[in-house]
């Protein structure tokens, strides 16, 4: 029995207002529920049924309903491609009230809506009102308690289905608005603060992954220049929600960032922040593929602009040199890590205004061009292992990697590509070549620290540099080449 009958939705006549409605609604709910949370475990009150079904996301729907011709726009997103109605349920719609308005706007605009918010039928966990856990100590009370009187998680109702295609379209009513929905993103937001260490509001939607901390060190560095000379920026955050405000003299910055224990987090993350919403978030993923499918699953709820993969490789031609640069513009897929979602007959196309983005951003930081840059920067096949060792099996792998012309090998990239094609990201791979396994050049203790103070500053700004490209082009790079012909109109 639904204690919400229909009339509890509104209609909105503008995106503004449909999130506003949003936000009152989810603010209502979790303050029920976290109320309810905190009598139980204080005097043991059971909520009521009556308080139970305040416990629920807010809902959006749209209804389109035009008979004639739909209409047709290049855009990527916010677009409908056939009448019906439509809906999701939205967590935190204050926080992602950017993203909201930045689909619902032109949708409103193009196509004659009926836009309606009200509360759903989808209960909101327990887990995802509580911030610290602080609340649950000493009270006496188990877990499992709590689950059989409150709504838990169900992780049966958090999944991928719309974003892998398993999504029954036809005869579908409501047909889902978006890739994700709010108990999936919930998850993702949860796992978000728990890998990296930091607030998933601190996540900024230019995302760099990296395999290696020198990285780290880097955009440390960077972020504390930025903070002193542009305006831009107002603030950075390190993992442990460490903050260094602009305008933090500078030996108090350093000493900050140099206090931090990063290591306490698996994958720990960096944020420069920007005032504009358009700031670069930095993850050391660290190594494999299990990670790199791991921390971007939960990114994409966040639903970034770009993520791009800036670390190490080894290089598989002669005729590259240590330091060189690779950039990727296919992938061929050894880890098996999505093989079951993406299997690796299914091509992952290079997205053109990614890949000009860090060429150009190549010739910019290293001041080369045409036949110099050439030398510098190889364009080839990145072959991506789950084993970090395959060179123990060269003789066996060698014929694959020679038919397929693959100039490096990594163990995330192929990755970090797939999940973005999968999960409709737009991505790139720009990888610097730090030994040639094949050809008996490793780096030896004493070039490794000038190769890595080298590099790793040079590579780290061809990357930032790509990303300030990509800034100023959102309607190509959020193009239709990730999308299919069964798509929700969020992006």
């Amino acid at each position: 029995m639904s204690f919400y009958p229909d009339d509890d939705f509104i209609v909105a006549t503008s995106a503004e207002e449909a999130v506003d409605r949003l936000g009152e609604l989810h603010r209502q709910a979790t303050a029920a529920l976290s109320q309810a949370l905190k009598r139980y475990l204080k005097d043991r009150v059971v909520p009521s049924e009556q308080q139970r079904a305040l416990f629920r996301y807010p809902l959006l729907r749209i209804g389109y309903h035009w008979q004639g011709e739909v209409p047709t726009t290049t855009r990527a997103y916010a677009k409908i491609q056939v009448p019906g109605n439509y809906s999701v349920t939205v967590t935190h719609p204050d926080a992602f009230r950017p993203y909201l308005l930045e689909q619902l706007r032109p949708l409103m605009s193009d196509f004659t809506l009926r836009v309606e918010v009200g509360p759903s039928e989808q209960n909101i966990p327990y887990p995802y009102v509580v911030e610290q856990g602080d609340e649950l100590a000493g009270s006496g009370v188990t877990a499992a308690e709590l689950a059989r009187v409150f709504p838990s998680t169900d992780l049966s109702a958090a999944s991928d289905g719309v974003a892998d295609g398993l999504y029954e379209w036809e005869n579908a009513d409501p047909m889902p608005l978006a890739l994700f929905d709010a108990a999936r993103v919930d998850f993702s937001l949860r796992r978000l603060v728990h890998y990296t260490g930091s607030d998933w509001r601190h996540v900024q939607p230019w995302i760099l992954l990296t395999n290696y901390h020198r990285y780290v060190d880097q955009f440390i560095r960077h972020g504390l220049e930025q903070l002193r000379d542009d305006p831009r920026f107002v603030r950075m955050v390190l993992p442990g929600n460490v903050i260094i405000e602009r305008g933090t003299p500078e030996e108090d910055a350093q000493a900050v960032a140099d206090a931090v224990v990063w290591h306490r987090y698996q994958m720990p993350a960096y944020h420069l922040i920007a005032a504009d919403g358009h700031g670069v978030t930095l993850v050391n993923i660290g190594v494999g593929p299990s990670n790199a499918k791991n921390i971007t699953d939960h990114l994409a709820v966040l639903r970034p602009h770009c993520w791009l993969m800036i670390g190490h490789c080894g290089g598989l031609r002669q005729s590259q040199t240590i330091g060189d640069y690779v950039l990727a513009h296919a992938y061929m897929r050894r880890d098996g890590i999505l093989d079951r979602v993406v299997p690796p007959h299914i091509p992952i196309p290079a997205l053109a205004e990614v890949q000009q983005a860090l060429q150009e951003a190549a010739a910019q930081v290293t001041g080369e061009k045409g036949e110099a840059l050439k030398r510098r920067l190889r364009t080839g096949t990145v072959l991506t292992y789950d084993d970090r060792n395959w060179e123990l099996r060269w003789a066996q792998e060698r014929p694959l990697i020679n038919l397929a012309r693959a100039v490096a090998v990594d163990m995330e990239s192929g990755t970090i590509a797939a999940q973005g094609y999968r999960l409709r990201v737009p991505y790139g791979t720009l990888l610097c070549v730090s030994d040639k396994p094949l050809h008996s050049e490793i780096k030896l203790p004493g070039a490794a620290g000038a190769f890595y103070e080298r590099a790793v500053t040079q590579h780290l700004h061809i990357g930032i540099t790509a990303l300030d490209l990509l800034r100023t082009q959102l309607d190509s790079l959020h193009s239709r080449k990730l999308r299919s012909f069964d798509e929700p109109p969020f992006r």
